[in-house]
């Protein structure tokens, strides 16, 4: 079974799928940012995530990128994610998806 591709905002996604998303980007979203063609037309950027059930494509500019990195506290001024966070998620279990 193929699957499932969502194409969502990041402010959209459940906290969890945000979690492990912060898990697998740990030193920001920036430079993993990839661009295609949507429906209309229009050339998107978007952060690439994969989980076992769904292929997500989290919509934001470069721009957004940088800013969602520096408001979020989870994040070091150096835009690493800080070592605290990523041991709250192992206490919290590894098999969410």
């Amino acid at each position: 079974m193929e699957k499932k591709r969502i194409v969502k905002d990041y402010d959209k996604l459940p906290d969890e799928v945000i979690n492990q998303v912060k898990l697998e980007y740990p030193y920001g979203f920036a430079e993993n940012l990839v661009s295609f063609v949507n429906a209309k037309g229009e050339k998107v950027s978007a952060l690439p995530f994969d989980t076992e059930n769904i292929y997500y494509l989290i919509r934001m500019t470069k721009q957004e990128a940088v800013q969602l990195i520096e408001d979020d506290d989870d994040y070091d001024e150096f835009g690493k994610l800080s070592e605290e966070f990523i041991e709250d998620q192992d206490e919290d279990g590894e098999d969410e998806d």
